[in-house]
């Protein structure tokens, strides 16, 4: 496999070597990506038998050298790259940062690797093009495998959900003994900040390719009890658990397909609205669950995708668009009648119609090709859902409502000039205004002017 790193990596890399260091590793995700085939920006190195302040004299004559992380000897080189001597890290309270942390010219690469959560973290790469492999992390690679280094593992609890998403982002399943030190861990959950619970959830939406296998995870090592509206599709109600399942998987598809169309935020709104749509789903018992289910999807505050997003702090956005697509149940396979998209990109928003076609194909995907085993069936084909999905999104484009809602065509200055005055009979008169102008009754502000004064709403 030829090495493709950049000259400028290569330059630090030498600079070590020749002025003392007695190995010098490219370590981190670069490394587990490089196996992998997967272009990666961000480089990490650790340097052995250097000191801190002599990597720092050492690079600072060819490089910018920022003092970022004196306390655990990591220097910033560049823009890209961080330069760390070895460290040993000992447990000394709960959560993500419960940690004596001692770093060392001496420590052996063993010892420093030891200190990572997965043996495919914990290789290391030399110039040369050979490997430190302590914990045969490339063999755990090519077995898509995750495993945790050591019972050190379970010193740090947010590990679990970098494994979810290890497990999303590149498919891997995880041995036995590594989801028992997450299920032991589990009681560390609340120790967690909501923050960074939030950005291990967003690198699963942006980044993961197999997210079921993600939540399979999760519920395997037991940390779907972490997330009660999620632990609950586990708990009884198989069906919508599957269903999750293959929704996500369905809609990272779709994502994939249309990276180019789609930002980052798209991105992440679609997934989570997959992930969430079954969380108020009914269990297939519960009649009176069923008749009510539309109430509870309107009870904002009482929903549970607002409850999962709420307590890992996520953006009011996120809540904003996934719970308005969530609440939306017209489907897919309606007609596209030019009143129905007005209303339905003004209902949508913060959301749209294209992120609500994207979702809902999704869920025809994952839904009528399957039976209650998960097989495939012959209720509808992908080409006639793809079709009606594309016949929305061209529909909404062609009026200018793809991406946002209608705007008001008559507002109060075009009124004030009839006598009417800003306050409660000028609120009412524009809402009636703007519930005609998406029933279709006028196209432009003149005409939607006349309309007013025809129905009689404001006398002269």
């Amino acid at each position: 496999m030829a090495l493709s790193i950049p000259r400028h990596v290569l330059k630090i890399i030498d600079l070590l070597q020749e002025n003392g260091a007695t190995d010098v590793l490219i370590v981190g995700g670069f490394v587990r990506d490089y196996l992998l085939g997967i272009p990666s920006k961000d480089f990490d190195i650790e340097a052995y038998g250097l000191s801190y302040a002599q990597i720092r004299d050492i690079l600072s004559g060819s490089f910018r050298v920022d003092i970022v992380g004196q306390a655990f000897g990591v220097l910033k080189v560049g823009r890209d790259v961080d330069v760390a001597l070895p460290r040993r890290e000992s447990k000394n309270g709960l959560g993500h940062k419960g940690f004596n942390v001692e770093w060392s010219s001496n420590i052996s690469p063993r010892e420093a690797f030891a200190r990572r959560d997965f043996t495919v973290n914990a290789i290391g790469m030399r110039r040369d093009g050979s490997f430190c492999d302590p914990f045969n992390g490339i063999d755990d690679l090519k077995h898509k495998r995750l495993r945790a280094t050591s019972d050190a593992f379970k010193d740090d609890p947010l590990r679990v959900l970098r494994g979810m998403q290890f497990a999303a982002r590149f498919g891997f399943t995880t041995e036995p003994k590594t989801l028992q030190y997450c299920r032991e861990v589990l009681p560390e959950f609340n120790t967690l900040s909501q923050e960074r619970v939030y950005e291990e959830w967003k690198k699963w939406a942006l980044k993961g390719q197999y997210p079921d296998s993600g939540l399979t995870f999760l519920r395997d090592s037991g940390w779907t009890q972490a997330f009660p509206e999620l632990h609950a599709l586990t708990n009884g109600n198989e069906n919508a658990w599957r269903q999750t399942l293959h929704s996500c998987q369905e809609m990272a598809n779709l994502v994939q397909e249309r990276r180019s169309e789609l930002s980052d935020d798209e991105r992440i709104y679609l997934m989570f609205s997959a992930l969430t749509y079954a969380f108020d789903a009914p269990t297939p018992s519960d009649a009176e669950k069923i008749a009510k289910r539309r109430l509870r999807r309107n009870a904002k505050n009482d929903s549970a995708a607002r409850l999962f997003f709420e307590k890992m702090k996520a953006p009011t956005r996120v809540l904003g668009v996934v719970g308005k697509l969530a609440e939306e149940e017209t489907p897919l396979f309606s007609p596209p009648k030019e009143s129905s998209i007005r209303r339905l990109a003004h209902r949508l928003q913060p959301g749209n119609i294209k992120l609500w076609a994207l979702l809902h194909a999704a869920l025809e995907y994952a839904n009528c090709e399957r039976d209650e085993n998960g097989d495939q069936t012959a209720k509808i084909s992908r080409p006639q859902i793809r079709k009606q999905m594309e016949i929305w999104i061209d529909e909404a484009a062609s009026r200018g409502l793809l991406e946002s809602g209608p705007e008001p065509l008559v507002k109060g200055r075009d009124i004030v000039s009839m006598g009417i005055s800003p306050g409660p009979q000028m609120g009412n008169i524009l809402t009636r205004a703007f519930e005609a102008q998406l029933d279709g009754l006028f196209s432009t502000t003149k005409d939607g002017v006349s309309f007013i004064k025809e129905m009689g709403w404001i006398k002269e």
